[in-house]
C-alpha cells in the first residue's frame, strides 16, 4: 500500500471546501483510487446511508450489513425446510448441512481447518466465557492479562480466582498505548512453577486501534504459556491467517465483520490444547450419552462438546455468505481504504488549534498507520486546556445524525492509562460505592469522574469497508466547530 503522511505544515491547510480538501487527499493517499469497488458497494447495498444523511462512524461497535446479504438469505429462508439439527430426518438434515458447510467455510476463511475446531458461540464474550470456564484453572495456574482488554476478556480473572489461580496485568507504553514489550517477555519468564499459564490480548485494540505484535503468540508459546488473541476489532478489516500465528485460542463475532447476523461469533480452539479444556457441565447437544438415575455422562469429542443447546441453524448459513461478501470486496482493498482514511483523519485533526495555539484534539496511542486500524479515540479540550466533556460531543453529533462512540468502551485499562488514574484512586472509589448498579442507574462513569475528579473516558470514532472521504471530512468539519469555544 502506497500512501504519504501530510506533514505539520500541510496539516494546517485543508481546504474548507469538501471537494478541493478530496483532491488534496487523493494526492497523498493515491491508492484509494484503487478501492473504488468499495464506492460501489456502498451505492448498491448502503444507499440508505447517504439517503438519510447519515454519517457512520462506529464500525468498531458493529458494522452495517449490505442489503444484498439480507435479501440473498432472505431468499435461501424462503425456499429452505429446516429442523432443528439434532436429527437425521430431512428438515434437520438440511439444516445441519448448512452449518456444517459454513462452519468449514469458517476454518478456511482463517486457514486453520487442519489445527483447529471452530466452536460457534453468541458473540466473543460467550466464547471467552467458555474458556474462563473450561480452562484449567486452580493453584498451579496463572492468567497474564494486559491493560489493553476488553471487559469481556478481563472477566476471565473472576474464574481464576474462584479455583484459586493468580492472575496479574503486563503494562502499555502510556504514549503509543502499545504493550511494553519488554516487561511483557520478562514476566513471561515468571511463574516457571505454575503448570497451566494463559496469555490474553487483543490483535488490535478496540479503544485506539492499536495493532499489537502478533509475535507475542510465539514468544509466550515457546516459554510454556497457553495464548488467547481477542480478534474482534481486527478482523474485520485485516485476514488473520492461523496458519501462520497459532494461538490457542482466538474468538470472533460476525457481525463486527459484516453487520449481519448479529448473535453468531465462533471460537477457534486448537486441537492440541482440547484435551486440556475441562467442561464444568453438560447440556443438550453437548453429551454423547447422559443418565438421570445414574450420576453420569460422556461429552461430545470434538467442537460439539461446547456448543450448549441448539445452534441458531438459520442464521448460521448467513455467515457462509457474508464471508464471501468481504473476500469478493478484498480484505486488502479494505486495508488500503481503513488506512487512508483514518491516517488523513488523524492528521486533519491534530491540526486543530484554538486562536490561542491550544490543540482542540489530543489522538489516543501511537499515530503510525502501520501501527494502528480504522478506529481513532480523542479527547477535546476547549482553549482553556480544559476537558470538553465527551457527553457533550456525543450529544451534539446525534443532533447531526453522526453516530460515533464514547465512554470507556469496556476497557478500563486503557482508560485508565490514557487518563493517569491511578490504583489509590481507584481503591478509594470502589471502598465507597456500592458493588452494583442500583434499578434505573445507566452509566456510572460520570459518578466515577465526580467522586473521583479526574477525567474518564474519551471520543471514539470507527471507519469501515464501506467509509468515503465525505465522512471523515464531515467529522472533520464537526470537530472544528469546538473551536474557540
Amino acid at each position: 500500500m502506497s500512501t504519504l503522511n501530510l506533514s505539520q505544515s500541510e496539516i494546517q491547510h485543508i481546504p474548507d471546501s469538501k471537494e478541493k480538501a478530496l483532491e488534496q487527499f487523493l494526492e497523498f493517499y493515491p491508492a484509494y483510487k484503487e478501492t473504488s469497488a468499495l464506492d460501489d458497494a456502498r451505492e448498491k447495498d448502503f444507499s440508505r446511508l447517504d439517503e438519510q444523511s447519515h454519517t457512520y462512524l462506529d464500525f468498531t461497535g458493529g458494522n452495517l450489513y449490505p442489503a444484498s446479504l439480507i435479501q440473498g438469505h432472505a431468499d435461501y429462508l424462503k425456499q429452505a425446510v429446516l429442523g432443528n439439527p439434532h436429527s437425521t430426518n430431512p428438515a434437520s438434515a438440511q439444516a445441519t448441512q448448512g452449518v456444517e458447510i459454513t462452519r468449514k467455510h469458517i476454518l478456511d476463511y482463517f486457514n486453520a481447518s487442519d489445527d483447529y475446531f471452530c466452536i460457534f458461540t453468541a458473540n466473543c464474550s460467550a466464547g471467552l466465557k467458555i474458556i474462563g470456564e473450561s480452562y484449567p484453572f486452580s493453584q498451579d495456574a496463572h492468567l497474564m492479562l494486559t491493560l489493553d482488554n476488553h471487559n469481556s476478556v478481563n472477566g476471565i480473572r473472576e474464574f481464576a480466582k474462584m479455583k484459586g489461580a493468580t492472575f496479574s496485568y503486563t503494562p502499555l507504553d502510556p504514549n503509543s498505548l502499545r504493550i511494553d514489550s519488554a516487561v511483557l517477555t520478562e514476566k513471561l519468564d515468571q511463574f516457571g512453577e505454575k503448570t497451566n499459564k494463559l496469555l490474553a490480548f487483543p490483535a488490535q485494540s478496540n479503544v485506539s486501534g492499536i495493532k499489537h505484535d502478533l509475535d507475542f503468540i510465539e514468544i509466550a508459546k515457546s516459554k510454556g504459556w497457553h495464548v488467547l488473541l481477542d480478534t474482534a476489532a481486527f478482523v474485520p478489516t485485516d485476514k488473520l491467517d492461523l496458519s501462520k500465528v497459532k494461538p490457542d485460542f482466538a474468538t470472533v463475532s460476525f457481525y463486527k465483520m459484516f453487520g449481519y447476523p448479529t448473535g453468531i461469533g465462533c471460537l477457534l480452539m486448537r486441537k492440541d490444547v482440547f484435551p486440556v479444556m475441562k467442561k464444568p457441565w453438560y447440556a443438550g447437544g453437548t453429551v454423547a450419552i447422559a443418565a438421570a438415575t445414574y450420576d453420569g455422562h460422556l461429552l461430545m469429542g470434538n467442537h460439539e462438546r461446547f456448543e450448549d443447546g441448539t445452534l441458531s441453524y438459520l442464521e448460521i448459513p448467513a455467515v457462509y455468505a457474508g464471508l464471501n461478501y468481504l473476500s469478493d470486496l478484498g480484505i486488502d482493498k479494505i486495508k488500503t481504504r481503513i488506512s487512508s482514511l483514518s491516517q488523513w483523519l488523524i492528521h486533519a485533526l491534530q491540526g486543530l488549534k484554538h486562536h490561542n495555539g491550544r490543540p482542540l484534539v489530543k489522538i489516543l496511542g501511537d499515530t503510525r498507520a502501520e501501527m494502528r486500524g480504522g478506529t481513532v479515540s480523542m479527547h477535546f479540550y476547549d482553549q482553556n486546556g480544559q476537558a470538553i466533556p465527551f457527553l457533550s460531543i456525543e450529544q451534539e453529533a446525534n443532533q447531526k445524525t453522526i453516530s460515533l462512540r464514547t465512554g470507556c468502551f469496556c476497557n478500563p485499562g486503557i482508560d485508565e492509562v490514557s487518563n493517569n488514574i491511578n490504583q489509590d484512586q481507584l481503591s478509594t472509589y470502589f471502598n465507597l460505592t456500592d458493588k452494583n448498579m442500583k434499578p434505573g442507574e445507566t452509566c456510572l462513569i460520570t459518578q466515577m469522574t465526580q467522586k473521583m475528579g479526574v477525567l474518564r473516558g474519551s471520543v471514539r470514532v470507527s471507519v469501515g469497508f464501506i467509509s468515503n472521504f465525505n465522512d471523515v471530512f464531515r467529522f472533520y468539519k464537526f470537530a472544528a466547530s469546538f473551536l474557540n469555544r
